[in-house]
């Protein structure tokens, strides 16, 4: 069984057991969350697919650890004017773990 939710604007397939990295999330570490914004549900024979999301269907996820990806470097450049800067960027993410899936 599997689903697909949406959480801050991006799209995740989630499958139980499954460990999605997302966004930074603000709650504790242990701390368990459910997400109902499921755009999709298979249980192997049967599809649903919501309109724009399932109705009843949830996921429920575990928030492991967070962390920084490696830096970005962005570097902004106009010829012959001697314009030139370099900016450095760290997302911050955080590691979930998806308990349980409730199909509709």
């Amino acid at each position: 069984m599997y689903a697909l939710i949406e959480y801050k604007g991006k799209q995740y397939k989630a499958e139980k057991g499954a460990v999605l990295t997302v966004d930074k999330l603000s709650e504790e570490k242990g701390s368990t969350v459910e997400l109902d914004s499921v755009l999709l549900v298979s249980d192997g024979d049967k599809i649903s697919v919501g309109a724009p999301y399932v109705a009843g269907a949830k996921v429920k996820i575990e928030v492991g650890e967070t962390f920084r990806d490696k830096k970005v470097l962005v570097f902004k450049y106009k010829a012959k004017k001697d314009y030139h800067r370099l900016i450095g960027h760290r997302q911050a993410y955080t590691k979930v773990t998806v308990t349980e899936i409730i199909g509709a």
